[in-house]
Parts: C-alpha cells; structure tokens; sequence
C-alpha cells in the first residue's frame, strides 16, 4: 500500500471493470461509472487492452481476469440485493478501492460505508471530483490505517449501528491478509446483530504441481510489486472456521463455475488461464 495513492491491485480491479464494459459480451456485471472515475475514454481503455501495451495495468488484456473481477462484483451485488430485500440496511464495503456501488445504490434508506486506507480514499475523492460524481448522502467514507485504528472503532466513528443488521463485502483482500487478520476481521462481522453476511474471496492451495506451479509465479510476481499473498484456505477449512464463529449459512463457488453460471454456459477459458482461475475461490457466509 503507496502512501499518497492506491494500491497497484486495486488500479488493476478497476480497470478491468471498467475494460469489461466494452470489451465483453455477454456482459457479467454493468458498472456505467468505471471508467469516469478513472478518467480513460474507451479508446484509452481498448488502448491498455493490447497485450503488447507497457503500462502496470495491462492485465485488462487477460480476459480470464477481467471475467472474475466482473464475476465476484456481480456474485456480491446480487448478495446485497438480496440482503436489502431481506430488510438489511447497512452495507461495508470492506478494501473498497474504486467500487462504485455507493454512487450506483438508488436506494435512500441503504446506508453504505466505505473502508480502506486513508491514502486510498484520498485518491479516490480526487478522482470523484474530477468525474464529476457527487457523493450521495447515504455514503460514509471510514478512513482506517490498521496500524493506528481498528474497524470497530472506524465504523463507529462513522455512525455504524452494531445493533442493526448488516451486509459485508470484503473482495480482493483475505490473501493479503495473514490467517489470524483474517480471523479478527470475521469475529467482528460474527458479532453484528442478525441476520448478517459476508461476500469475500480467497485463495486455496494448488491441487497439483502445474497449479502450485502457477500459483507461486502469480504469489511471487505480487511480492515483487510489493503485495504478497499471506493466506490460503482449502473450503474445508474456510467452512471449519467460518462454523467456529457460529456462521450457518455457506455458500462457496470456484471462480471458473461462477463465471460459468454467470455466462450460462462454457467460458471460453483453458489451458494456463484456467489454472490460474482455480485458485479463487468466492463465498457468502450468513449467520
């Protein structure tokens, strides 16, 4: 995490949302405000989708990529949706990076509050003002450096109720984390008043030796930009510890059959690209 912007993956989660607009069909997941809060035309965007472009987010060329960020976006809102109709108020957008579904809710009395660092969020108020798009009323930004605040006390800092129900979105973070964060982070969601949910991905070990293979290629890469891996869970494990903290209701996919579901048929994806998919892994967990 740089101290005056955002984090390399958290560019490279929005520009692939933002590619995904234009260059996918069928579309998995519509994000019409992606590529105004980065400030790119769509010639910019099919520009940095050239797989020879020297630019650090030139992942937007990986299609099979492009598709999971798509995938877990569309797997999470669904689940937001859904706890929203349920009567869930609240929404955390945990790590929120540039999501942009604070600026998408058309829903008054949903209140959505942001966590992620304060550079992050600094950045990311600079490009809001820049596109030109407001901030609604029922947004909280909660700035929190983990080294000097915890989520308890950011959250209520910003007003959030402990003793009303709540939906969780924590994407793109648990392997960044070591398993004992992890855990911390989870206690806390375990303790909100009920019903609560969470929507997260993480990461499981290599079944065979081309996917550990891959897997410490893509884990040394990240180290090298200086955001490694710390955690991995086999589901079995995910599903011991998620029961530990009293959650019931789990629901885990792997990213290839969630994309799948999501295009309602094959993906398109093999070989190398699929390896590489297999590791990710998207889940809700409701208590």
């Amino acid at each position: 995490m740089e101290d005056d912007g955002p984090s390399r993956t958290a560019l490279v989660t929005a520009y692939a949302r933002a590619y995904h607009q234009i260059a996918d069909r069928p579309r998995i997941f519509i994000d019409p405000l992606a590529a105004s809060l980065l400030g790119v035309t769509p010639a910019q965007l099919i520009e940095l989708g050239t797989p020879t472009t020297d630019h650090p987010v030139n992942a937007v060329a990986d299609r099979s990529r492009r598709l999971f960020f798509a995938t877990r976006a569309r797997f999470a809102e669904d689940r937001v949706a859904a706890s929203v109709a349920a009567g869930v108020r609240q929404v955390v957008i945990l790590g929120a990076g540039l999501d942009t579904f604070a600026y998408r809710n058309a829903r008054p009395d949903v209140r959505v509050y942001e966590v992620d660092h304060p550079a992050t969020q600094a950045w990311k108020r600079e490009r809001l003002a820049a596109a030109g798009i407001d901030r609604p009323d029922t947004l909280a930004f909660v700035p929190v450096d983990f080294e000097t605040r915890t989520l308890a006390a950011g959250l209520e800092a910003a007003g959030f109720d402990r003793g009303d129900p709540a939906v969780f979105v924590w994407l793109g973070v648990v392997f960044y984390l070591t398993p004992d964060a992890a855990r911390v982070t989870l206690e806390y969601i375990a303790g909100q008043a009920r019903p609560v949910e969470v929507i997260f991905d993480y990461l499981q070990p290599g079944d065979t030796d081309e996917d550990r293979v891959q897997l410490r290629a893509r884990a040394d890469r990240l180290a090298a930009a200086g955001e490694p891996f710390f955690s991995y869970f086999t589901p079995h494990d995910m599903a011991a510890r998620l029961h530990a903290l009293g959650f019931t209701d789990i629901e885990d996919h792997s990213a290839p059959d969630l994309i799948a579901r999501y295009l309602d048929g094959p993906t398109g994806i093999e070989g190398e690209a699929q390896r590489a998919l297999r590791a990710s892994r998207v889940l809700r967990a409701s208590r």
